[in-house]
């Protein structure tokens, strides 16, 4: 009987427990990918320790995928158990040898007292459909499986980037999935022997005497058992508490009155926004999640703050890459109605506020992925105008990498006052930085041969020439690694993923073996 049971269910209890854990974990990995505050506190609270350490939190999307993965993989697994299991157990229902399995599944489903099952099966006839839709086990399994195959199958990436409202709707599926995780317990199908019942008839000392058990002389009954006590709830329970508790922080926030100062229409539909927020503070680099009720009421989307933290507002520049960017710049066009309200959570912390722990600092962006820089590279401006001595960063090397020349526009100016700047200071070497044209035509590559002898560059209007298609990073890396021999290098990316396996593959390959000598450390921007 002992060995009946353990064959059964043990594979389906090893399963449900590895699940919860991976689930503990989700639940965990989906607020690190909310990012709230206690992202940004505990970086500060990391400040101390080692960079590798710190490196670790910025990695919180890749962990949030991990435990997903395993999700997928340990529900998988458990389905296959419970459908083997199902498959015995109609057998032994069906079964007339008079084996042990046999009079277990016999055991009966009536009355209070007898309630005593362990085969689910009430009849020979019963089917595992029937069995499955009629529990709570099987229809709470059903209902978060399906929760789980839409959250993950919406959430690939080419959905994510083409169909981001479907991704963002069908992610917070989880919320029912969650619920039904903590239910799917409730009904007792994993069952086990009654602590009287193991006193009467201990599974070492009847199971071979299972058909003496209706004698009145035999010292072994019938076998009594009972619903295992649901343990689901408890892995989500804590982790659910503190999503809770952050939803309503975030909520909080987000009504404070944010107030429009200024509206900016750039080149290439990029819309600046200037706001200014009762209380609200923040550090370079960092993003803040932004909603307009009149375009939606759910839909919140993060943008890097582009100002600069010794500003006295704080801004963001959108690009319209999708429904809700361009309708949020379409409202924004139509000056004869009222400037959109604009709700805002955040700020939230990222891998470029550890920039100025660099020495040296290589920043790339592409496309509208400069915009973390461009609060770094204002922030920089500050610092020399009021002569911050504990600036640590002796060198940077900027490259921003464009498809289209209108790109450029909304940055020549910060860029050029930068130039200005370093120049009245004597560090002209202090910003080097290289702008990338990657869509040309004949047209455009000829007319800027023709002024190439200008002292400006005929496409940006700055002093560096716009250089025409993508970086030779090996050159750049093996430049910067001999004019800074023995420094530690910040490499920073704001860009797609074919980009940033490039450059952590130039890190790792023109770092020095020597501690003591050059050494390059990537981090990338993830949202």
């Amino acid at each position: 009987m002992g060995n009946w049971v353990v064959n059964h269910w043990f594979s389906v209890l090893f399963l449900a427990t590895w699940l919860g854990l991976n689930v503990f974990l989700f639940v965990h990995a989906f607020l690190s990918y909310e990012k709230a505050d206690k992202y940004y506190y505990t970086r500060e609270i990391l400040g101390f320790c080692r960079r590798t350490l710190r490196k670790q939190l910025d990695h919180n999307l890749t962990f949030h995928k991990l435990v997903a993965y395993m999700i997928c993989l340990h529900t998988a697994i458990h389905i296959i158990a419970h459908l083997f299991n199902f498959e015995r157990y109609s057998r032994s229902r069906q079964a007339t040898d008079g084996s042990l399995a046999s009079i277990l599944s016999t055991l009966s489903h009536q009355g209070k007292e007898e309630d005593s099952w362990l085969n689910p099966m009430q009849s020979p006839n019963m089917t595992v459909e029937y069995v499955t839709f009629t529990s709570i086990a099987g229809l709470t399994g059903v209902i978060i499986t399906i929760a789980l195959v839409l959250m993950v199958t919406s959430a690939m990436e080419f959905i994510r980037r083409s169909y981001f409202e479907v991704f963002w709707y069908t992610h917070h599926i989880f919320i029912i999935y969650f619920i039904g995780l903590g239910i799917h317990g409730i009904g007792g199908i994993v069952r086990g022997q009654t602590e009287e019942s193991l006193n009467e008839s201990h599974p070492h000392r009847c199971a071979e005497s299972f058909k003496q058990w209706d004698d009145h002389d035999s010292h072994c009954k019938h076998p009594r058992f009972e619903g295992l006590p649901a343990e689901s709830w408890k892995w989500i329970l804590a982790p659910g508490v503190l999503y809770i508790l952050e939803r309503i922080l975030r909520f909080y926030r987000s009504q404070q009155k944010v107030v429009i100062t200024k509206v900016v229409m750039h080149p290439s539909k990029v819309l600046e926004l200037q706001m200014i927020k009762r209380g609200f503070s923040m550090e370079v680099g960092q993003y803040i999640f932004v909603n307009c009720p009149s375009v939606s009421y759910l839909e919140w989307h993060p943008f890097t703050l582009t100002s600069a933290p010794e500003e006295d507002f704080f801004s963001v520049h959108i690009r319209a890459v999708g429904d809700w960017t361009e309708n949020l710049i379409r409202a924004f066009e139509q000056q004869c109605s009222p400037i959109p309200r604009i709700e805002v959570d955040g700020p939230f912390g990222t891998v470029s506020e550890d920039v100025f722990q660099y020495e040296v600092v290589v920043l790339v962006g592409a496309g509208i992925g400069v915009t973390p820089f461009a609060s770094i590279l204002k922030s920089i401006w500050y610092k020399f105008r009021h002569e911050d001595h504990n600036l640590k960063t002796q060198t940077i090397y900027f490259y921003w990498i464009c498809r289209e020349t209108g790109a450029f526009a909304w940055f020549n100016d910060l860029l050029a006052s930068l130039e200005c700047e370093m120049e009245e200071l004597g560090k002209v070497d202090f910003l080097n930085y290289r702008l990338f044209l990657t869509g040309w035509d004949s047209n455009i590559a000829s007319h800027a041969t023709l002024n190439f002898d200008k002292a400006t560059d005929i496409l940006t209007g700055l002093k560096q020439k716009t250089s025409f298609g993508r970086p030779m990073w090996d050159n750049e890396f093996s430049t910067i690694a001999n004019a800074h021999p023995r420094s530690v290098v910040g490499v920073f990316l704001c860009g797609p993923q074919t980009l940033a396996k490039s450059l952590s593959k130039c890190c790792c390959q023109y770092s020095s073996l020597d501690p003591r000598k050059v050494q390059f450390y990537f981090n990338k921007e993830n949202f």
